[in-house]
């Protein structure tokens, strides 16, 4: 290689950066000591700095007698360095193994930050698998992850920044969003967060003016550095599609946040409307929910989500049959049809009928919820929302808020041009509902009263439709707001359009309607006030400084819970004096807490000791590793036994078995730090089937 210039054969650089050359300039000195670095890591050789200051900058191959040496120097008069001697060749054979002295931290947060910067769930693990495959070069987990927390300080700012902020992006989002709420609540001496609240002025208008009369409300937890629950108040569009009012952001969930969340969403609905649409909201009737709603909503219909009750109730019975009878009985529309199935459910099982006490009908079934949910009967915001926790648990607060409002703005431009581009009189999804609807209506027989009344007969019953009240007998028609097969069938024999009898929410005008309104984009942070310039305005100063809240995730994985010194039962084995969930002991600690059960333990006699080693480690965990001991023969008590208290029992076991005159054979060792005895009894009296009947217990245990 010349020793003016080298090539670097890495392709995560680029063509220009391949090259160094005499006269060659950067920036600053910390550029080229970067770029330095990145040679070192993709030729494989250590780097060694010679000299490093504000003029110059020298750096060597670390192997002694390798000539490789560059010479960088400031240029006069302007800020920029520029190589003025280069020996580029290398006669050492550079660096052997995996590890580079020059893959830093830093060099790792800047070899990852275009890939954090697309993906913030970009795992650590991930990054020292692709720095492996990419560079040539191990780095560890904690380098990995400490990389990756500078990049994404680096892109996003901190979590503390992120909470500074909040004061500051409030008032952009009041400002750039006129008629938008956000408020941000610190708590305590320290102004620790507390909660925040954002509803844009597009997502205001849009429910107010064209969303059905519908609320859905939830929570998921935020796993980040600071732990907290983000809170949402979600409506359905006309295309029954997810539309977010509003969100709210605490450190903890309680009845007292879900109260002030509350609050603050009947605030906007009252200033933004003169007549406060009677509402139908639908949750999982959590006592915090359920208080909040019940004082600020009064006059709204609060429902169970049925998902939830749904798996309450296939959990609580575990039978098939209960539970389709059960879906039968939700969607029933009248209330004869739904006692049916009631009696239906009582005569499988009499259980029942506490758990309809426990969820009462009237708040999630069809035929007795006085609400309408127009045909929505579970929480779509809840994925939403764990995909939002998901999504952001990497990001500071604001960058969280951030991306919810980047996912709105999208949301609103596509669902507008998507408006836009509808020809029909209702949104595609309930088209093909009504169509469906006027296929079925073919085979009906109308009899007309009078200009509105219309008998409509069938093979299964007759209904009475009422077109200028828009009802029918079968309730489909009020309950989901379209008109169902028997209106249908009554429209088109007096020449009605049936389109044109659907409720407004469902028509496209609504639609265009309900995203007409555009959330408008918010300046970079750097435009921002400062803290201090600002007057007051959304709950906090501009110049107030909040601190993260106390609610900080700890370090390291979450601890399982483990029980021990808990009896269990042998729910197989019967019989041999065995008493349900109380033979089999599962004992981990010291001899001292082992010796507790040593009384006990030397009143059994132990006939023949057999230990089996032949079996396959998976095979042998499966055998729950045991002492078998019976006190007549084959009773007594079963216990698994871990850890130091092995060598206590091994001598009981030996001692035992020699005054038996049995033969102790042989111990059996599994994992780093734990020995699992394999040990079972086979009797030589003629009570031995029943030894071998406690053994296959044990086997399929």
């Amino acid at each position: 290689m010349a020793d003016h210039a080298l090539i670097v054969p890495d392709a995560s650089l680029s063509l220009e950066e391949r090259t160094l050359a005499i006269g060659q300039e950067f920036p600053d000195v910390e550029t080229c000591r970067r770029t330095l670095k990145d040679i070192a890591i993709s030729l494989h050789f250590d780097l060694r700095i010679v000299k490093s200051d504000r003029s110059r900058f020298i750096a060597k191959c670390s192997k002694e007698g390798c000539p490789w040496r560059v010479h960088v120097a400031k240029c006069p008069g302007v800020p920029t360095f520029s190589i003025r001697t280069l020996h580029g060749e290398h006669t050492c054979e550079g660096v052997r193994n995996l590890h580079h002295q020059q893959a830093s931290v830093g060099w790792v947060a800047r070899s990852v930050e275009a890939r954090i910067r697309d993906n913030p769930q970009y795992k650590p693990k991930e990054i020292l698998q692709d720095i492996r495959d990419q560079h040539g070069v191990a780095v560890s987990y904690m380098q990995a992850w400490r990389g990756k927390e500078r990049s994404m300080a680096a892109l996003h700012g901190t979590f503390e920044e992120g909470y500074r902020l909040l004061p500051a992006y409030c008032e952009q989002i009041r400002k750039t969003n006129p008629g938008s709420i956000a408020s941000v609540v610190a708590t305590g001496s320290e102004n620790c967060f507390q909660r925040l609240f954002i509803s844009y002025r597009a997502s205001i208008y849009g429910f107010i003016n064209a969303c059905r009369p519908l609320l859905e409300l939830d929570r998921a937890h935020l796993k980040g550095k600071y732990l907290g629950s983000i809170l949402c108040a979600a409506a359905i569009d006309a295309d029954n599609a997810l539309f977010p009012l509003a969100i709210g952001i605490v450190d903890v969930e309680s009845d007292e946040n879900w109260m002030w969340f509350m609050s603050e969403l009947r605030k906007l609905l009252g200033v933004n409307t003169e007549n406060m649409p009677r509402l139908t909201i639908l949750s999982e009737r959590q006592r915090g929910i359920v208080e909040a709603v019940e004082t600020h909503f009064p006059s709204a219909f609060h429902g169970f989500c049925l998902r939830y009750v749904s798996e309450n109730f296939r959990d609580t019975f575990k039978n098939t049959k209960l539970v389709n009878i059960f879906w039968n009985a939700v969607y029933a529309l009248t209330t004869v049809e739904f006692e049916t199935k009631i009696s239906e459910m009582v005569e499988i099982s009499q259980d029942v009928i506490p758990w309809f006490q426990q969820f009462p009908p009237q708040l999630w079934a069809i035929a007795y919820f006085e609400g309408v949910r127009y045909g929505h009967f579970t929480l779509g915001v809840t994925e939403l929302l764990y995909n939002w926790a998901l999504e952001c648990h990497e990001l500071p607060i604001v960058q969280m808020v951030e991306h919810i409002r980047h996912q709105l703005m999208s949301w609103f431009n596509e669902r507008r041009d998507l408006g836009m581009r509808l020809a029909s009189i209702l949104v595609p999804s309930t088209e093909k509902q009504i169509l469906e609807a006027i296929a079925d209506a073919r085979c009906y027989q109308v009899l007309r009263a009078n200009e509105v009344e219309f008998e409509i007969v069938s093979t299964e019953r007759t209904n009475i439709v009422d077109i200028r009240s828009r009802i029918c007998s079968c309730r489909r028609w009020q309950l989901y707001g379209l008109p169902c097969a028997h209106a249908a069938a009554a429209l088109i024999s007096c020449g009605q359009n049936v389109h044109l009898f659907a409720e407004p929410c469902f028509t496209v005008a609504s639609y265009r309607e309900t995203y007409s309104q555009m959330i408008n984009p918010i300046p970079d942070k750097n435009r921002w006030k400062e803290p201090g310039e600002g007057a007051e305005g959304g709950g906090a100063k501009l110049d107030m400084t909040i601190r993260p809240p106390k609610t900080r995730r700890p370090p390291g994985r979450p601890k399982k819970k483990s029980q021990h010194g808990i009896s269990v039962s042998c729910s197989i084995c019967e019989n041999g004096g065995f008493q349900k969930r109380v033979n089999i002991l599962w004992l981990k600690g010291t001899d001292k807490r082992f010796r507790a059960h040593e009384p006990k333990l030397r009143r059994l006699t132990v006939v023949n000791v057999t230990v089996t080693a032949r079996s396959s480690y998976l095979q042998q965990l499966g055998r729950l590793g045991a002492v078998f001991f019976r006190q007549d023969l084959l009773t007594g008590a079963c216990f698994k036994v871990f850890g130091d208290v092995t060598g206590y029992i091994l001598n009981v076991v030996r001692e035992k078995a020699e005054e038996a005159g049995c033969i102790f054979t042989k111990t059996l060792a599994v994992g780093m730090d734990r020995l699992i005895l394999m040990m079972l009894l086979e009797s030589n009296s003629s009570r031995s089937a029943d030894a071998v009947e406690c053994r296959q217990c044990l086997l399929n245990k």
